[in-house]
This record gives C-alpha cells, sequence and structure tokens, in this order.
C-alpha cells in the first residue's frame, strides 16, 4: 500500500485551508433532517468522518422552493444555522473541514414540498419525466413554471443568503451544485434551457447564469471559500447535453478568472471531457472518477489510478464514506472495508448512519 499512501496522504492546498490528505467525502443525501433542520445525529455522522481531507455535505436548499426531496436539510432559517452549526462543531473539534452543497433542485421538485403549493422553478417549462416521492406517494414531477428575469434575480440572491448563512454556522465553504440534473445543469442544458434570453440559446448564454451564481457568492464570502460541481453528459435527472465538450470549456474558462476553490467533477464516463477539464482548469480539481457509465462505486484502487495519472488533485468517494467512517485508516491498514447497506441510505435512524464499525471497535 506504499503507492497508495504516498499519494492520498500528500497535503493540499485548498484556498486558505491545507487539507491533510486528498481523500474527499462526497456529497450524499441521506434524507434525515424532519422539516429541512439537521439532527444532532447529523452532528454524529459528519463528525465521525472528519478524518476526509474535505467534507462536502449533502445537498442542501438554498430556499424553500429550491427543495427538491422528502426531508432535506435548508440553510435559509436561523433555525437551520442553528442546527448546522452542531454539524461544524463536531466537525471542526475532530481538526475536520467541511463545505456545505448548496443544491437549488429546480424543475426536481413538487408543490407537496412547498407550503403555499407553487410549481417548482426551471429556466424552461419542460418536465423532467421523472417521479419522486411525496408524502402523497409517488407522484410525477410537474411541468415547471419557466423562470422570469425576477425569478432568476431572486435565484442569485437565495444562493448569496444561504452562503452567508453557511458562514455564520461554520462552515469553511460552500459547493455550488451545477451538476445531476438541478437548477444551475438545467441552465446548462440545451434539452432543459430553451430560452430565447440572455440566457437561452447559445453556449455563452447558456452558461451565463452558473457564472453569475460563482460570480456573486465569491463576491459575498470570497472566492477561497466556494467551490462547484459539474457533471458534463450526465443524462441524471432527465438531462441531455448536445454539447458538452463545448459548453464545459467556455464554462471553465469563465470561471477560471475567479479564482474559485475548486471545481468538483462528477464523472459520467466522459475522460475525454476530464481530461480538457483539467487543462483549461488552473486551480484545484476534484475528480470523482467514472471512466465508463457501467462504473459503480468509486473504489480505493480507481481513486489511486488517477491520482497517479495526474488527472485531479483530490478524489472524492461516496458510498465508500457512507459505511467507512474512518476511511483514511482503513486505505492505510489496506481495508477491510464495511459495505455500505442500502435499505438504509435514505430515512430512518441512527442505523446504516453513524452505527457502522471503525477498525478499532
Amino acid at each position: 500500500m506504499e503507492e497508495i499512501v504516498s499519494h492520498f496522504f500528500e497535503p493540499l492546498p485548498l484556498g486558505k485551508l491545507t487539507l491533510p490528505n486528498r481523500l474527499v467525502m462526497a456529497p450524499m443525501t441521506r434524507s434525515r433532517a424532519k422539516g429541512g433542520v439537521q439532527t444532532p445525529l447529523a452532528a454524529e455522522y459528519y463528525g465521525q468522518r472528519a478524518g476526509a481531507g474535505l467534507i462536502i455535505t449533502e445537498g442542501t436548499q438554498p430556499c424553500v422552493i429550491g427543495q427538491g426531496y422528502i426531508d432535506t436539510p435548508g440553510v435559509h432559517t436561523p433555525e437551520q444555522v442553528e442546527a448546522w452549526r452542531r454539524v461544524t462543531d463536531a466537525v471542526h473539534e475532530r481538526q475536520g473541514r467541511i463545505f456545505v452543497q448548496i443544491m437549488h433542485s429546480g424543475r426536481i421538485g413538487h408543490p407537496s414540498l412547498y407550503p403555499d403549493g407553487a410549481l417548482p422553478l426551471a429556466p424552461s417549462a419542460v418536465a423532467s419525466g421523472g417521479r419522486m416521492y411525496t408524502p402523497e406517494g409517488m407522484l410525477d414531477h410537474p411541468t415547471p413554471k419557466a423562470m422570469d428575469l425576477e425569478d432568476i434575480a431572486r435565484a442569485v440572491e437565495d444562493h448569496i443568503a444561504a452562503a452567508k448563512y453557511a458562514m455564520e454556522a461554520g462552515f469553511d465553504g460552500v459547493e455550488l451544485h451545477g451538476a445531476n440534473g438541478y437548477l444551475i445543469h438545467q441552465f446548462l442544458a440545451d434539452n432543459t434551457n430553451l430560452r430565447t434570453d440572455a440566457y437561452g440559446g447559445s453556449v455563452d448564454n447558456r452558461i451565463r447564469f452558473a457564472v453569475e451564481v460563482a460570480q456573486a457568492v465569491s463576491d459575498a464570502i470570497g472566492p477561497e471559500r466556494v467551490g462547484i460541481r459539474l457533471s458534463p453528459a450526465n443524462t441524471t435527472n432527465g438531462i441531455e447535453e448536445s454539447d458538452s465538450a463545448a459548453l464545459y470549456e467556455a464554462l471553465i474558462r469563465a470561471l477560471a478568472p475567479l479564482s474559485l476553490a475548486y471545481v468538483h467533477l462528477m464523472e459520467f464516463g466522459g475522460r475525454d471531457i476530464t481530461k480538457l477539464i483539467r487543462r483549461e482548469w488552473p486551480g484545484v480539481l476534484i475528480l470523482n472518477p467514472h471512466a465508463t457509465g457501467e462504473e459503480a462505486a468509486v473504489t480505493p484502487e480507481a481513486a489511486e489510478a488517477v491520482l497517479a495519472e495526474g488527472l485531479c488533485d483530490a478524489v472524492s468517494i461516496g458510498s465508500l464514506w457512507l459505511a467507512n467512517p474512518d476511511l483514511p485508516a482503513r486505505i492505510k491498514a489496506g481495508g477491510p472495508y464495511n459495505t455500505p447497506d442500502p435499505e438504509t441510505f435514505y430515512g430512518g435512524d441512527h442505523r446504516g448512519y453513524t452505527d457502522y464499525p471503525t477498525l478499532d471497535g
């Protein structure tokens, strides 16, 4: 394991932080935040995983209309900030580092999630074709309301406010979710963005919202505290991109002058685009590697391979972090690894959340 250790455990400057290792805990929705407020159990969960070079939290809505799933946390009320403060304190007490992922779900939502029963918002009135679990059971995603310019401006302000709240909650930074078919990604993709104004049509117009959000949040809290997650060619949540290479080359070139803390790339079988972004992005690149669309969860071996090749500066790992709170120690020891239990991924109590054993028992 010497070669793996030498790559994973080199320190990495990230903004004003220095990560002690290059193992990043990927954002993973757990649906245990009743009423959008994190519980003390979440503080235990994240605190257990403070050995990560960086923790990126589960997707967290910046506003009521940004929620996409049941029992996901928010960061837009004082009560939510207080609950998140317990989480960041638990991580920092163990010398960890933690960014909150700000995730506006856009059209991936449902009126049943919102007190006023409003339609979810999106760049254009195009339904996802998917379904979601609601208090009334499985229901179709509705056709969203096409955002007008006032809605777009408000969405930018919601991201700014959420980022400021995140600083109050003690986070080291924020990650903007521009991947997996959520709002920022919906503006990028040409099958979900049918606009004919300054936010639609050409590549330069479709990247406008992503760049405006990144610029505004950077101005509010400092670019060294801001990362962004992208997933080129990802078809999750009904997304289709006809021009991924040109789209992301333009986006990365527009983001580069902002000096963000990092780009977090969720690979979806497009290694050529990964290499393109690596060439164009001057800062830290975190990669969740999937060289082919059929690859399952990221393994230590896959993580080591992309680090050794120089494709990225750090690697994000998902389900292995979920099941192995002491993942760095297990990698150093060459395993063994706990097996994640899919039955406990979403919702529930401590089971499959805070009760996975560590190597020391």
